[in-house]
């Protein structure tokens, strides 16, 4: 089974950086296109970004709101999917939980994609952004 855990998250000032990680066990991360989700008491969770296998060349993609601003990237080597956040915003604040999808051999995946497309959760990371 493929389990994951986030870490990284925190307490930072308007305009600070965080850098979120998420080390995955139990399979190899080569197969399957990777998510993170982020979520506010009271709301859905959201798509924030998400990155693809290396059959499709590790691309990426990013909600408008945070483009510019949030990094996703991973080291299958290393079983590890990150997610560098500059700039961060008082919106930013939430649970930012890492996903591995339902379909890991078709590879790919959308920043808007549905939380029921992912098979694999972490039990989050709370990033707080506040003056």
């Amino acid at each position: 089974q493929l389990q994951l855990v986030e870490s990284g998250g925190g307490l930072v000032q308007p305009g600070g950086s965080l850098k979120l990680s998420c080390a995955a066990s139990g399979r190899t991360l080569d197969n399957y296109a990777f998510a993170w989700f982020r979520q506010v008491p009271g709301k859905e969770r959201e798509g924030v970004s998400c990155i693809r296998t290396r059959k499709r060349s590790y691309t990426t993609d990013y909600v408008d709101s945070v483009k510019g601003r949030f990094t996703i990237s991973r080291d299958d080597a290393k079983n590890m999917v990150y997610l560098q956040m500059i700039n961060l915003k008082p919106e930013d604040t939430a649970v930012y939980y890492c996903a591995a999808d339902s379909r890991p051999f078709l590879g790919l995946c959308s920043a808007v994609d549905d939380k029921g497309r992912y098979a694999y959760w972490g039990h989050g990371t709370q990033v707080s952004v506040s003056s």
